[in-house]
This record gives structure tokens, C-alpha cells and sequence, in this order.
């Protein structure tokens, strides 16, 4: 078979399937396939005579011959040319009795395809060479025993020679044949090798034993190779047998087999070991790649020996790697952490271990290298450096966040209502105190934005459909954005349901647009695509985020300048950016990382420098319909209502005051939980509701909460913090809060609240 083309004759009398044949030939693209057809065996034969082929394809029915008698004959003519049986369904049994007699495979009308006629031919052309490849071998093994010491022969299950050659104990192969051990030699030897023939033939196992023979008084110590030997069932019909004379070499041979042994048992560790052992000269060139290598970097052994160790595993010379060769060259051993590349040019991380091995002399002559794969643990430990990193800016910037939201309430507050006390004021100061109000909502927004990348973002859970989100933002950069920049969608028509809050999804979304944009400020694409994803227990092992289950997975890319690797752990950072002073805060990410934890998912990034950046936001999914956010109540005034007010900020106290009071509410006010437990107690039938800060002086909100339930297990209550974790917040509920007010809250909040718990 020359290249891709197949060379075939077809012995068919059956113009249909002659026609049929051809044309599933003609649906092949992968071979060529030259079919010379005839209908009679004597025309085959004649064609035969001519020119060789490839493959014969040969119908059993012919009308100059009948049944096996045309294979007999056809492969008599051409024995080194496979033979593949065309039998229709009723005659595969005359198809197997031609295959018993030399055919190398039978295809069944009617059940044929190109694909699986082209894939026959092949398999019986490659076994035909092999049977010829068989018989060359075995003529060369002929050629070689006959003048060879080695006695070799087969015994049946009856242990009676079937064939021997070269034979020895001086007997002729006509005095061995038919005959036992028993037979020709003395007793005791005869048994001792009976015992280990039965042995292999009823374990199957082979095995190997020195022996000794005992004839006319003179004793010959032989090396037995006994095997088992096996019919094409795979069923033990008897033992094939080499006997070797090491009289002469006994002791060289003992220790040769021991020396042998040691050798065999030390490979094999070596070879079960998950470690990459590879030994090398002084020169680079590989000597020795164990099944270990063989896994880590994919070439085989029979691949890498001989290759050059740097060409082959680093691509380039480094500085690294000259300094390391040196080192075990003067000092014996190096050991460090180097990244190699696989076969197929994946980068991995191996902990490397380098000995230097001598000869008998004490010369150097090789290098012993065992590397261990660390890459998975390496980027474990990345995450879990960032996750730590990430959690004590979060604490710090918590800390800072809650003084500041208590600085910003009654100013926000007051910038509210000093309009409602001086509603004459000039033009000037109303536009000053809209300037303030806007500044300190500005103060209050920033303030959210450090918390919700500190500890995630509340919001209003529903169970919503990412499609809307995506197609009304791609709506909305496509007339917003450059017209350089092609802005493309994509959403799976099956995509999951999420449970989460529209508003700040779609701020997600958003904000990674609005940094996509950013980094392509000469134009370019940026693609929105949402998929579903199952994580299963592998992807959850290798991302300490992830957990099993079904997620839904929105990627946004662009084609920008992409992320330097040095700055790309820190992008998640809180004020961390790399954008010009007065053009950005470095919160934006921080944000989207806040929200979507809060969401229970994580965010991947991936990046390269000229390549583009893609940022992947995985949520969990959920079952259900999708459901749709309530309209808000329309505020109302007090109607004279009562309400304790406890927080120690006095500049909260009175301007929570001065807005409730503005508003119809009569106010009590305490500054800790022990005064507002006996204010509680003095006034229970009179106060409607209780604003109550969490962290407070001398007793604590939740202690002061507990106690008043008790007082009255009815009252109403409103908790208020600027700072609250997932954990007390649910500790909230279980102590009878009716709602939670974040501050720093607006007046609008504040009175939607009380609204909520009093109606």
C-alpha cells in the first residue's frame, strides 16, 4: 500500500453489489481506493498472475466456483495477499471456516459502509504483513538455533514431547518425540522437572530454574525457561522449553541472576514511583526516563532517551538552569523549583532534586534529576494567599467603614433637612446645601462600596434570568460605547435561573463593560456570553471558591492590552488601579468581587499581555420561575407614634430625631442598651417601635434586643449597624428583628422602615 492509496480486487458477480461498493468507496476521503472488479474466480486468477494487490475482496459464490473451495484456490495463488470474505447473512458460517483457513476477515452484505469496508481492508493489509513479518521472524529464529547451545522444545499437557530441537542428554529428536521425562531420564530428575512443568501449566505463570541432570554418572547443571503454551483460546495446551548447559558457568551465572534480579526489583520501583526520574550525561543527553517522566511530561521513553534534557524540557536556556548545572557539578547536588514544559507545551512547576552520579573511579558521568509535580499545589496556595490577603484588607477597611458611616449619617440626614428649616433661603445657600447633600451621598456610597467588597452585599433575592440582563446592557453600550469598540452577545437559549438581586447583577455586569472599554481605547471587540456549567468534585477540588453543582457562568472579553501577571492578584484590592489620578477609584472591582460573593459565586480572570483579558463570573443556579421585584410602598407620615431611638453617636441621635420629629413621630432617645432597657420599661405601653444600634457601650444591641423581647415579646423592632456580618444577621431574625436598616441610611429609608414594622 504506497501513500494513501489502497489497491483492491473485487471478485464479485453481483452487479448490485459491485455498484453499492463503489459508491460507499466514492463517500472515503481519507484513502484512494483503486477497485479493479471481476465476476469469476479464473478471471482473478489471471489478474493475479499479472500484477500484485493490495487486498482481495472475495464473494464465496462465483459462478465457476462454489463455497470454500474459492477461497482454497484463490489463496493458493496468492498467499502473501490478504483476503477479506464478502458472505452474505446466512452464510457467516462458511465465512468463518474460510477465515480458519488463512482469511484474514469477512464483511457481511448489506451491513457495509465506506468507513467500515476502508477500515477492514487496512487491518487485514497490516495483519497480512504481520503473519509475513511472523514467518521472516521465524525463519531467522530457525537459522539462528541451529547453531546454537539452546535446547529448545514443547511438551503436551501430558507433558509427551511434541517437538524439540537441539536436542541434549545425547538422545536424537526421533528418540524424544512422543515420549516423558520419565522416559529418558533417571527418576529423581525426572520428577523435580515434571513438578515445575505442572506447575506453570496449572498457574499459567512462567517461570525460570537451574537444574540438574544426572546421566551415565556424570551430572549437567542446565538454566530452564519454562513457559506456558497457549492455543488462540488463550487456553493452556502445554510448555515451550529452553534449556541452556551452564555446567562450565554455574558460579558467573548465580551471580549474574542475582546481580539481574537486583537490577529488575530496583526498575520496577523506580517505575512505580509517581515521581519523574530522568538520568542524563554529562553532555545533556538523556539515558534513562521512567514511567514516572513518561506521565508528567507525555514522552515516552523510547521518545525522549537520547534528546537533549534542556531542548527537550525548557525550550530556551536560563540563567536558572546554567547556575544549576554548575552547582551539582562542583557541589555534588541542587535542589529548587523550575517550570518545565510538557509535551504538548503546557507549563508545569516541579520541585527538582539534581545528583551527581560517578563512575568507580570517582569521575563524574551523569546527572540524576527526580522532579515532582507542584503545580496544583502552587496554585492552591495562591488562592489561598489571596483569599487571606483579600479577608485582612476586608477587616481593616471594615473598621474604617463603620467610623465613617456614623460621620456620615447626621450629615446626610441634616444635609436633608436643613432645606425643610430654612425653606426661604436664598438661591446660594440652597444651592451650597444641595452641594453638601450630594457630597455626603457621594461619602455614603464610597463607604458601601469598601463594605461590600468587606463582607458582600445584601440586597433583595429573587430568582431572575441573566438573559434580560445581558440583552438590555448590550442595548445600552451599543449606544453609549465608541462605535470602534463591536460589542457582541451571546446567551445559551437553556440558560439556568440564579436567585439574586437584578440591580446589583447588573452593576457586575456593568463595571467589567466599563474597565473592557477602558483597556481598549483605540477600539476592539468585547463579547458577553452566558453558558451553564455542572462543577464537579475535580474543578471544586483546584478552586477553593468553587463548589459542586450547577452553575451559571457569564464571560465578559474584550481584546485590549490585557493584564500584567506582577499586578493581576491585586485587581480585586479595594483603591487599587492603574488608571490616572481623578480617573477612577480602584473600587469598581472590588465591587463586582463583593457582590458576586454575596451571591454565593467567585470570579476567574484571565489575561494576556497584547492578548485581551475575560472575566468569568460564576453563580449558582437554582430551579424555578423567574419572579419579579414588588413596586415600593409610597411613604407616609407618622401619626404621632411613639419611638426609642438608641445609639451613643449623639450626631445620630439628633438628627434621627429631627427627621422623625419633622415627620409627625414623637422620640424618646437612649445612648446605651442599659438606658434603653429601662426607658423600655417605663414607657412600654406608649412606644410603637425601637430603633436600636448594634454595637453599643456597657451592654450590646443584640443583649438589649433579647431583653426587651422579653419585657414585651410584641415590641417592634428595627435593628441599625454600618458594619453587620452574614452571621449576625441572621442572629437578627432568630431574635425577633422585624427589619434591618444599614447605615448610613436616608431619611426616606428611615421612614420606609418604620412604616414596615408599624403597618
Amino acid at each position: 500500500m504506497a501513500g494513501k492509496n489502497i489497491k483492491v480486487l473485487l471478485v464479485e458477480d453481483n452487479p448490485g453489489d459491485v455498484f453499492l461498493l463503489q459508491e460507499f468507496l466514492k463517500e472515503v476521503t481519507t484513502v484512494v481506493v483503486d477497485l479493479s472488479p471481476v465476476e469469476r474466480l479464473s478471471e482473478a486468477l489471471n489478474y493475479l498472475a499479472k500484477e500484485p494487490f493490495d487486498v482481495i475482496l472475495l464473494d464465496l459464490s462465483l459462478p465457476d466456483s462454489q463455497g470454500l473451495e474459492t477461497f482454497v484456490i484463490a489463496h493458493h495463488q496468492a498467499k502473501a495477499t490478504p483476503i477479506i470474505v464478502l458472505t452474505g447473512i446466512n452464510d457467516e458460517t462458511l465465512a468463518i471456516r474460510a477465515m480458519q483457513e488463512g482469511a484474514q476477515d469477512y464483511l457481511v452484505k448489506g451491513q457495509v459502509t465506506g468507513d467500515l469496508l476502508v477500515r477492514s481492508m487496512r487491518y487485514a493489509i497490516e495483519r497480512q504483513r504481520a503473519d509475513n513479518a511472523l514467518r521472516q521472524s521465524e525463519e531467522r529464529f530457525r537459522v539462528a538455533l541451529k547453531n546454537s547451545p539452546i535446547f529448545v522444545y514443547n511438551q503436551d499437557c501430558e507433558l509427551r514431547y511434541t517437538w524439540v530441537y537441539n536436542p541434549s542428554y545425547g538422545l536424537t529428536v526421533e528418540e524424544m518425540l512422543g515420549k516423558q521425562d520419565l522416559d529418558i531420564i533417571p527418576v529423581e530428575d525426572a520428577q523435580r522437572l515434571t513438578t515445575i512443568k505442572r506447575g506453570v501449566l496449572t498457574t499459567g505463570i512462567g517461570t525460570r530454574e537451574e537444574v540438574s541432570i544426572t546421566i551415565k554418572d556424570t551430572t549437567r547443571y542446565y538454566d530452564l525457561t519454562v513457559e506456558p503454551l497457549r492455543n488462540e483460546s488463550q487456553e493452556v495446551v502445554g510448555v515451550t522449553c529452553a534449556s541452556i548447559d551452564i555446567s562450565e558457568r554455574q558460579v558467573a551465572l548465580r551471580e549474574r541472576k542475582l546481580a539481574e534480579e537486583k537490577i529488575r526489583e530496583q526498575a520496577a520501583l523506580l517505575d512505580v514511583t509517581t515521581d519523574a526520574i530522568c538520568l542524563r550525561d554529562l553532555n545533556n543527553e538523556i539515558i534513562f526516563w521512567n514511567k514516572g517522566a513518561e506521565t508528567l511530561y507525555g514522552w515516552k521513553a523510547t521518545e525522549a532517551r537520547g534528546q537533549n534534557a534542556s531542548k527537550l524540557l525548557y525550550g530556551e536556556p536560563s540563567p536558572e538552569i546554567e547556575a544549576a548545572l554548575l552547582q551539582v557539578v562542583n557541589k555534588g547536588k541542587w535542589q529548587g523549583e523550575l517550570t518545565k514544559l510538557t509535551k504538548t507545551d503546557k507549563e508545569i512547576l516541579v520541585a527538582s532534586r539534581w545528583s551527581l552520579v560517578c563512575d568507580e573511579q570517582g569521575k563524574p558521568k551523569s546527572i540524576l534529576t527526580v522532579d515532582t509535580d507542584i503545580t496544583e499545589k502552587k496554585h492552591l496556595e495562591a488562592q489561598l494567599f489571596r483569599a487571606q490577603r483579600l479577608e485582612s484588607i476586608g477587616t481593616l477597611a471594615s473598621g474604617i467603614a463603620h467610623d465613617l458611616n456614623n460621620i456620615l449619617t447626621p450629615i446626610l440626614a441634616g444635609a436633608q433637612l436643613l432645606p425643610l428649616k430654612f425653606p426661604h433661603a436664598d438661591e446660594r445657600t440652597r444651592h451650597l446645601l444641595e452641594i453638601l447633600e450630594i457630597n455626603a451621598r457621594r461619602g455614603a456610597d464610597l463607604v458601601k462600596q469598601v463594605l461590600s467588597f468587606a463582607r458582600g452585599v445584601e440586597g433583595k433575592r429573587i430568582t431572575l434570568q441573566l438573559r434580560h440582563i445581558i440583552v438590555e446592557l448590550g442595548k445600552i453600550l451599543k449606544e453609549t460605547f465608541p462605535k470602534s469598540i463591536e460589542i457582541s452577545t451571546d446567551v445559551t437559549q437553556d440558560l439556568w435561573m440564579v436567585s439574586g438581586d437584578s440591580t446589583q447583577l447588573h452593576q457586575v455586569l456593568m463595571n467589567l463593560c466599563v474597565n473592557a472599554r477602558d483597556a481598549m481605547p483605540n477600539g476592539g471587540s468585547l463579547s458577553i456570553y452566558a453558558e451553564n456549567l455542572l462543577i464537579d468534585e475535580n474543578y471544586a477540588r483546584m478552586n477553593l471558591e468553587a463548589k459542586e453543582g450547577p452553575y451559571t457562568v457569564v464571560t465578559v472579553s474584550d481584546t485590549g492590552g490585557g493584564i500584567p501577571r506582577e499586578i493581576l492578584d491585586r485587581i480585586f484590592e479595594p483603591f487599587f488601579t492603574t488608571k490616572d489620578v481623578g480617573q477612577g477609584t480602584g473600587l469598581g472591582l472590588s465591587t463586582v468581587l463583593g457582590i458576586v460573593k454575596s451571591h454565593r459565586g467567585f470570579v476567574n480572570v484571565y489575561s494576556e499581555v497584547g492578548s485581551g483579558t475575560s472575566f468569568k463570573v460564576y453563580l449558582p443556579a437554582v430551579e424555578g420561575m423567574e419572579t419579579f421585584t414588588p413596586e415600593e410602598l409610597p411613604l407616609q407620615t407618622g401619626h404621632g407614634e411613639l419611638i426609642l431611638i438608641v445609639d451613643d453617636e449623639t450626631a445620630i441621635q439628633e438628627i434621627t430625631r429631627t427627621s422623625l420629629e419633622a415627620h409627625n413621630y414623637k422620640i424618646l432617645v437612649a445612648s446605651d442598651g442599659i438606658e434603653a432597657i429601662a426607658l423600655y420599661a417605663k414607657n412600654r405601653d406608649k412606644i410603637s417601635a425601637v430603633l436600636m444600634d448594634i454595637m453599643l457601650p456597657s451592654l450590646d444591641g443584640l443583649t438589649a434586643i433579647r431583653t426587651l423581647r422579653k419585657i414585651n415579646p410584641q415590641a417592634r423592632i428595627i435593628a441599625s449597624s454600618g458594619l453587620m456580618s452574614e452571621k449576625k444577621l441572621s442572629s437578627l431574625t432568630n431574635i425577633g428583628v422585624n427589619t434591618f436598616l444599614p447605615k448610613p441610611y436616608t431619611v426616606n429609608e428611615l421612614l420606609l422602615s418604620l412604616q414596615k414594622v408599624l403597618s
